[in-house]
């Protein structure tokens, strides 16, 4: 099988937000890639970095409460992290572009829909009205739009949740990214809208071959579009790998903690989920050790006090727990305690 290209790689990422408190560790040391025409789902909790780590790709935080404090984010050889602000404006759109969470917030009201697409056509390369208004058109098609021509005079408030979402993506294709970042793209939807908004992705990128990272909370939709999975916790990749391997191996506690509070259609309805104890910690004063220790059944003192090292599951697969290691494996074997692999 031929290799892909990678588009994007993330090395070390790290992001603080400053407050009067002191600064909130948000991103910590996080690393990953992106290949071309592949679709990337960063899970987690609220609040464990994955909006941050997407909008800091975007260069999109805002430099007077928070900075990208180490790390490189090399897209196609230039590292975004340092690239002049001038430069990354063009690259927005055009090279990387963002669906963000709420279309009613990200979507202006008082502006046609039509203007709202032809606007970045325009900026970025640089054509006729006319040419944008063609460009506005087959854009809505793509993505689902019935009677494009006249959709494109009417406004926010005549379209449904799942058409403004449908707009959001039409607007972040128009000008034929390499990468889409979907954050929390069928958070507010049902779920009819939200498989078919799933539906409409996979279609795009089998059109458009265009690269996905997809940032949510839910793991049905991570079964139903995503190729690789990093899951994160309190700003940390704590395991990867390809989608069966989180799904159907899963070694990290956080994972599996995940994936037993999922509902299931063949679980028995008796049964009550089992959600995850405790809280996260806070990032102000993140843990000397693994940050999950606190809320994990199986962690030993090597894990309060210590960073784990990412260890190798198998080629695709990667996780960052000291249970990996084989002296613990030798430990919990003698206590009869399953570690999951």
């Amino acid at each position: 099988m031929e290799k892909q290209e990678t588009l994007l790689e993330v090395n070390g990422l790290r992001v603080v937000f400053k407050t009067h408190g002191g600064e909130i560790n948000a991103v910590r040391d996080v690393t990953f890639s992106l290949r071309r025409g592949e679709t990337l789902a960063i899970v987690g909790e609220s609040g464990c970095g994955k909006s941050v780590t997407a909008k800091s790709i975007m260069r999109l935080v805002p430099e007077h409460i928070g900075k990208i404090a180490s790390g490189s984010i090399l897209y196609k050889g230039k590292d975004l992290a340092k690239l002049p602000e001038k430069e990354m404006r063009e690259m927005r759109g055009s090279e990387i572009s963002m669906i963000f969470q709420d279309a009613m917030t990200s979507l202006n009201p008082t502006i046609s829909i039509g203007e709202q697409i032809m606007e970045g056509i325009i900026r970025h390369q640089k054509v006729s009205k006319a040419e944008a208004r063609r460009q506005a058109i087959e854009i809505l098609q793509l993505v689902g739009i019935a009677n494009p021509e006249s959709r494109l005079k009417q406004y926010l408030h005549q379209f449904s949740g799942g058409m403004r979402q449908r707009i959001m993506i039409a607007i972040a294709l128009v000008c034929k990214p390499s990468i889409l970042i979907a954050d929390e793209p069928t958070t507010a939807l049902d779920v009819t809208i939200q498989a078919q908004i799933i539906d409409l992705f996979k279609s795009i990128q089998q059109k458009t071959g265009v690269s996905i990272i997809i940032i949510t909370h839910d793991l049905g939709v991570v079964a139903k579009i995503a190729d690789r999975v990093n899951v994160m916790y309190a700003g940390k990749v704590v395991e990867s790998g390809l989608v069966r391997d989180i799904f159907y191996n899963p070694q990290h506690p956080y994972t599996k903690g995940l994936l037993a509070s999922m509902p299931r259609l063949d679980a028995d309805r008796n049964i009550p989920l089992s959600p995850i104890p405790g809280t996260p910690p806070d990032l102000f004063s993140p843990p000397p050790g693994c940050a999950f220790a606190a809320r994990c059944d199986y962690a030993l003192e090597v894990c309060r006090n210590h960073q784990p090292a990412e260890t190798t599951v198998h080629s695709s697969h990667a996780v960052s727990c000291w249970l990996q290691d084989p002296r613990a494996k030798k430990l919990l074997a003698s206590m009869q305690v399953p570690t999951g692999t």
